[in-house]
């Protein structure tokens, strides 16, 4: 109810609003009950497009049913998990996550990287395990149930603008847009917006082709490496393409606004936008997160440049705050739950050798340092770490000029040839990133630099599949459910 008062921005709630929450808390209620003998861990996957979600979940759900590749798990290496088995749906309403299909696109002949998630799916895994404590003679085996919750990272991007109004979204889009970085990007919508007049009466194919071309101008900034591409279902509409709801692009702000204007349909739209796709989002799905995992592609940026960096930084940090971490009580059925633990995990660790890793984790830190204070603060637990849900390069050391080079082996995505390279080294200060970064460089300076990191394919399959090589998959498991377990 707390947050219905939020969202409501002083406007009196509609009965079928009050019946809503009601019920929702009555079903919550219900589920608390039931979930104190066989508890529920719900853990949200997410992460901006190329994180890797869709490999993360696959390897993270095989590998917690074959924990051969898990040592880091400490249930698992105390004996103490009996089984762990997939469950039915459960919730009806929600698509399953296809982890036998993306499982098979791993394992297969040739391997292929699974199709990334275009929208909200879930699954269900249980895990059996030994009593522990004084009373473990007198107790049964305990499950514990793992709901893994996933949604498009992209979807994020749209929570900061449940805070916003049309005419503060639109300034904030358009400048930056017209930024240096971006200015080349959405020139055709600059052109557009340059003859548009706002005030006059609505003409609904001049909106349709407003939205048209921002949409292609948002495509572009994802295809060009940055994050923060708002509204996300602009990106991943769905059925939704097409709609009203989706026919909306930033405008200035006329000295007068009439609802029957250019504007006014926008500001309308832009409004529905918030209230019909965001919010039950917020309310149905992410509110009800647990513990949260958020995947960050960090190398990815540092390979597009500074400008790059700056822009994911800027988008995380918009986003974080929408997490509502925190220490849950026994009131929070009723004001709602907290995001009690938080994993940042930097994805594609294999992609550098491991003699790189604590610099890549100190980076990742550095990057969201004042949103991990802020969840720190309020009392929910973060970690960082840098892993690879499938490890699709090995390691190996040659001598170049008398001195020992640290290479990684691997094959090619594109063209499928088998190259071992050295990809360049991180700065053991994460600020000769992050400087250049804020102060909008466009490439790194002279020795900060110079990184190669491309794209390499799935590694070919051996016999049958038990568990996914990985790097790290087993600690972030530990500190997601190690202590549920």
């Amino acid at each position: 109810m707390i947050e219905a008062d939020k969202f409501s921005k002083g406007k009196h709630l509609g009965i079928a609003d009050i019946a809503d929450q009601i019920a929702r808390v009555v079903d919550d209620t219900q589920n608390g009950a039931r979930e104190l003998f066989e508890p529920v861990l719900r853990v949200g996957v997410t992460g901006l497009s190329r994180a890797g979600k869709t490999v993360f979940i696959t390897s993270l759900v095989a590998n917690l049913l074959d924990r051969s590749r898990m040592p880091g798990l400490r249930a698992e290496a105390e004996g103490r998990v009996m089984a762990a088995f997939l469950q039915p749906q459960p919730d009806d309403t929600m698509p399953r996550f296809a982890y036998e299909t993306h499982l098979q696109s791993l394992v297969g002949n040739p391997p292929r990287w699974p199709e990334s998630t275009s929208s909200i799916s879930q699954l269900r895994l249980s895990l059996r395990t030994h009593p522990t404590g004084l009373l473990r003679g007198l107790k049964g085996p305990g499950v514990l149930h793992v709901d893994i919750v996933d949604y498009p990272g992209e979807w994020l991007l749209d929570l900061p603008l449940m805070k916003q109004s049309y005419a503060q979204w639109s300034e904030a889009a358009i400048a930056l847009a017209q930024s240096p970085a971006r200015a080349g990007l959405g020139k055709v919508w600059h052109e557009m917006l340059q003859k548009v007049d706002p005030a006059a009466v609505l003409d609904e194919g001049e909106a349709q082709g407003l939205a048209m071309v921002f949409t292609k101008y948002l495509q572009a900034a994802r295809a060009a490496g940055f994050s923060n591409c708002a509204p996300g279902r602009f990106l991943l509409p769905g059925d939704l393409a097409g709609s009203p709801a989706l026919t909306f692009a930033p405008l200035s702000r006329p000295s007068r606004v009439r609802s029957n204007t250019l504007y006014g349909a926008f500001e309308r739209r832009f409004e529905a936008y918030k209230k019909q796709i965001v919010r039950p989002f917020f309310r149905d799905h992410f509110a009800r997160i647990d513990h949260q995992i958020v995947l960050v592609d960090a190398l990815g940026a540092i390979d597009g440049g500074p400008q790059t960096v700056e822009d994911l930084r800027a988008a995380m940090s918009a986003i974080l705050p929408s997490f509502r971490p925190g220490k849950n009580h026994f009131l929070s059925m009723l004001t709602g739950k907290k995001v009690s633990k938080i994993l940042f995990a930097a994805t594609k660790a294999d992609h550098i050798h491991h003699s790189q890793h604590p610099r890549l984790n100190g980076f990742l830190a550095a990057l969201l340092a004042d949103a991990k204070e802020v969840a720190n603060w309020k009392g929910a637990e973060t970690e960082v770490l840098s892993l690879a849900a499938m490890r699709a390069t090995v390691e190996q050391t040659v001598k170049h000029e008398g001195a020992p080079l640290e290479l990684v082996r691997g094959r090619l995505l594109d063209g499928g040839k088998e190259v071992a390279l050295h990809p360049g080294d991180l700065p053991e200060d994460p600020e000769r990133l992050l400087g250049p970064a804020r102060a909008g460089d466009a490439t790194w300076p002279e020795g900060g630099g110079g990184y190669e990191l491309p794209a390499f394919a799935p590694p070919a399959a051996e016999g049958a599949p038990r568990g996914l090589a990985h790097i790290r998959m087993d600690r972030a498991a530990q500190f997601i459910i190690g202590d549920k377990l």
